[in-house]
């Protein structure tokens, strides 16, 4: 790939790779809409339906109350561990990312294997003769299960804006005589204004897309009434009209994100003083306790629970091994996935970086399309657009890596970008004006300084096709079990020991994503 001066037109090959990347990534909302607009009149009537409006409310409410719960856990958490002189601070900053290992439908399996009908703290009440429990269905479990479990999007951003931000600022407010109070309020909380607008973006796009924990608590928002008329209902133009409005719930929340964060800037000097934590006197071990508090709701609980299951399982005989071919058929969906979205997001990097004209900035915008859409969007549109055009790849794995490589793509991408980034073009010039060729040049300069970025955030996307459910009941193969599907095949039939040893091993396997996140964090923040 030879080495483009900013502004100058990029090499045609790579251009063109990028376009059909691009397209690719395009395809499903577009067809999506097309398809739903073939319906006619029925959109209005569809749209108008007393089930879509309260769907859409409930959806509304959902995404609404837990990024606010989101914010304010996270923003306080995030100040703690990086501000102030927490006990074991650095330790906390870790261990409270963990939640992000627990998938939303192993989350809603806890929540109803725990404190629902015939659960864990039934059994535990029942000597006491207490035969009843109050019910987690609806909003107040969906909520629970979700702000447990997302927090750590708006946490992370916050903690690294905290670790970025100028202490001077805060220096200077105090010598005017502002309290430690006032100091947070006035200087702190502005400048932490991006990262809460970016985080709670990427936490309002996961409850909105969000399908399993939702129907394992009998919470209807738009995405199980999606899938539920395509599955139960067969009717196509229904479900495909029903995926519009959280389209465009997506575009209002990216738009208003835009809108809110307006012209400021927020800079801070290149060469900064050390961060001075601030002492927390008698409120030291309350502020442990509240981190103790938060971490048990997203992880000790969770795991506890999955522990009894396996335990209770494995004493009275029940199924709860882990199938080998689950195991195989999870590792070769993700890595087929990983390996795509790795090689997709070269050519797209390569536009951005060197190319830096109009053109690749519309590229890398529209590649994190699949990010900021719904999963369950992407899979409908692809298998509409299959069952039309392609019949012979229907229920295919090529198809089910296709459309886990457009929803991850943006974790690929955004790797890669960075490790672009970081390699000097100076080197590629000189290879060039050796005469080496620009595939020679790639492969012998530039690849190497990129492979250990890049190969992180293919192992990212790696982690996260395991956890991915909608995409994986859509659209994968007949008789193709994956961790995730086998995990809702039992907990949907009650069989919760069945379901325990499988979402322990996912935990496992999610935790490390957040181990590589966190790697990443720390090296760019270095």
């Amino acid at each position: 790939m030879p080495v483009e001066r900013r502004g100058h037109r990029g090499p045609t090959p790579v251009v063109l790779l990028a376009a059909i990347v691009t397209a690719a990534v395009l395809l499903p909302p577009a067809y999506l809409v097309l398809r739903a607009a073939g319906e006619g009149s029925a959109i209005v009537q569809a749209l108008s339906a007393r089930s879509t409006l309260a769907a859409l409310g409930r959806t509304v409410l959902l995404t609404t109350t837990v990024t606010t719960t989101c914010v304010v856990v996270a923003v306080p958490l995030g100040w703690l561990t990086t501000r102030t002189n927490l006990p074991g601070a650095r330790a906390w900053t870790a261990v409270l990312a963990l939640p992000l290992a627990v998938p939303s439908f192993v989350g809603g399996f806890v929540m109803v294997s725990a404190l629902g009908p015939g659960g864990m703290l039934q059994d535990l009440l029942e000597p006491l003769g207490v035969e009843r429990v109050p019910s987690i269905y609806g909003f107040w479990g969906a909520w629970l299960v979700l702000s447990a479990l997302s927090y750590p999007y708006l946490y992370l951003q916050v903690c690294a804006a905290l670790r970025r931000e100028d202490p001077a600022l805060h220096e200077a407010a105090r010598s005017l005589g502002r309290s430690a109070h006032q100091t947070f309020f006035e200087v702190t909380l502005p400048q932490l204004r991006p990262a809460i607008s970016a985080g709670g973006v990427l936490v309002a796009l996961y409850v909105l897309s969000e399908f399993g924990a939702v129907s394992m608590l009998r919470y209807d928002t738009l995405t199980p009434l999606v899938y539920i008329q395509y599955t139960t209902q067969f009717d196509r133009g229904a479900a495909a009209v029903m995926g519009l409005p959280l389209l465009v719930l997506a575009a209002l929340i990216i738009g208003g994100d835009a809108f809110t964060r307006g012209p400021a800037r927020y800079y801070a000097r290149a060469q900064r003083a050390p961060q001075q934590r601030v002492p927390l006197g008698r409120w030291r071990w309350p502020a442990v306790a509240a981190c103790v508090l938060v971490l048990s709701v997203g992880v000790i609980v969770p795991v506890t629970v999955i522990l009894y299951w396996l335990a209770r399982g494995l004493q009275e005989g029940a199924r709860t091994g882990l199938p080998f071919e689950v195991v195989t058929n999870t590792a070769q969906a993700a890595g087929l996935a990983a390996v795509a979205a790795g090689l997709a997001s070269l050519p797209l990097a390569w536009v951005a970086v060197r190319h830096r004209g109009w053109g690749g900035a519309m590229m890398e915008r529209a590649a994190y399309a699949g990010q900021a859409l719904p999963a369950i969007t992407i899979a409908l549109a692809l298998v509409f657009f299959v069952a039309r055009y392609a019949s012979p790849l229907y229920q295919t794995l090529g198809v089910l890596v296709f459309a886990y490589a457009v929803r991850f793509l943006p974790e690929a991408l955004g790797a890669t970008r960075t490790a672009l980034l970081q390699v000097n073009p100076n080197g590629e010039e000189a290879a060039r004006s050796l005469g080496v060729g620009a595939l020679r040049t790639f492969a012998r300069v530039t690849a190497p300084q990129m492979a250990p970025s890049v190969s992180a955030g293919m192992l990212l996307v790696f982690l996260t096709v395991m956890k991915e459910l909608p995409i994986t009941l859509l659209l994968s193969p007949i008789g193709f079990d994956t961790f995730a599907t086998t995990i809702w095949s039992a907990t949907s039939e009650a069989f919760f020991a069945q379901a325990a040893l499988p979402a322990l091993v996912l935990m496992l396997c999610s935790g490390l994503a957040v181990l590589v996140m966190l790697r990443r964090e720390e090296v760019t923040l270095a």
